[in-house]
């Protein structure tokens, strides 16, 4: 199989990884929960991921970094764990239903309200999400990257154009790891992570990052291996977002994952935009299809056919090709609605940059001759 569908999950993971994940189920603890050699050894790993996470896109020290399931629960935190009533919060056409439905949540339930930043163009701008902000804003919610075109917007000049007072939260389920996020430097009070994607980790793998002024409150309560007399979560982090145990293999992958793409970010980028770039072009020449993105490093391209749905193109991909791409509104139907591609949704293959130019060819072979058939 060509397996074009790694802006859902990476599909291939480096030999350090797979090698890490094997070593924690072979024999691990749980971390920080036993003081005996074997338990204090995870906790160890566990504090070294975390260092890790936080030198990497420049955080705010290993304690503010809190580990999750997933992208999904560590926006969770950061939107429901804090936002409060009365607040008001600004987002952008571009987020996933991991930004949407939290804040949906809150506004029936008449805690918040929230603006929706509109696409210029196909693209974000910054002035237009700073002009949505208001007296009561606490919150605005940016992606770092779609995961339906791979346009985000410049994050740092964003912060520029916010009040001090307005926290600046970033979805970095597809961003991280193939741009640079630089959380102090930029002003970027949370930033959501998906390890199994850009970072190379396994599923399962998540994190928050977050800011001194940032302070979720606990949405699941239990133990923490900490405080155990006291029937309050810890007040302090990341023992107050982390109840019950975490996932140690994940948490290892997640590391290996963040050391082999700081070996390899540049190259690793210029691979993906390369790939994007090919398949771009070969697009825009052909007959039949509708491009909705442009070359970018996060590997992702979206495309329709005139008559296909995408759901239809996304099937014959597989089951003449076996070529995995996917078909529909990929869980951000607000981008689909600003692109002009709802309900039908898009065709989106995105490449890992362990693939070659000749699976970015193969699909253009395909996509050649459906068109030809259709």
């Amino acid at each position: 199989m060509i397996y074009l569908d790694n802006a859902a999950t990476g599909g291939t993971k480096p030999y350090a990884v797979q090698s890490a994940v094997l070593a924690a189920l072979k024999q691990c603890a749980n971390a920080g929960r036993s003081g005996h050699r074997l338990s204090i050894a995870c906790a160890e790993h566990v504090l070294a991921c975390r260092k890790r996470l936080s030198a990497l896109f420049d955080g705010y020290g290993y304690e503010r970094v809190v580990f999750t399931r997933s992208c999904t629960e560590a926006l969770n935190y950061a939107i429901l764990g804090v936002l409060t009533k009365g607040d008001h919060a600004v987002c952008t056409a571009l987020e996933h239903n991991s930004v949407l439905r939290p804040l949906a949540h809150l506004k029936r339930k008449g805690v918040i309200s929230y603006d929706v930043a509109p696409l210029q163009n196909g693209k974000l701008s910054e002035d237009a999400i700073a002009a949505l902000v208001k007296e009561n804003t606490r919150m605005v919610v940016a992606t770092s990257a779609s995961n339906v075109t791979g346009e985000g917007c410049d994050l740092a000049h964003l912060r520029t154009l916010l009040p001090k007072d307005v926290l600046l939260v970033v979805d970095g389920a597809q961003g991280a790891g193939h741009l640079p996020i630089r959380m102090k430097e930029w002003g970027v009070d949370a930033l959501a992570l998906a390890g199994h994607k850009g970072l190379f980790a396994m599923q399962g793998a998540g994190a928050l990052l977050f800011s001194e002024r940032f302070s979720p409150r606990p949405l699941l309560f239990g133990g923490t291996g900490s405080e155990s007399a006291n029937e309050e979560m810890p007040g302090y982090f990341p023992d107050r977002l982390e109840s019950g145990t975490l996932s140690y293999p994940a948490i290892c992958s997640l590391f290996e994952g963040a050391l082999h793409l700081e070996a390899h970010f540049g190259e690793y980028a210029a691979r993906l935009l390369s790939f994007t770039k090919r398949v771009h072009a070969g697009l825009e020449g052909m007959k039949g299809w509708r491009l909705y993105s442009s070359p970018n490093p996060c590997g992702i391209v979206s495309f329709a056919h005139e008559s296909l749905s995408s759901e239809r193109v996304a099937d014959i991909l597989s089951e003449k090709y076996d070529i995995a791409v996917r078909g529909g509104l990929h869980c951000a139907p607000l981008a689909h609605k600003a692109l002009g591609s709802f309900p039908e949704g898009l065709v989106r293959a995105s490449f890992s940059p362990f693939q070659t130019m000749r699976e970015a060819e193969a699909l253009l072979s395909a996509l050649r001759e459906i068109s030809t058939s259709a």
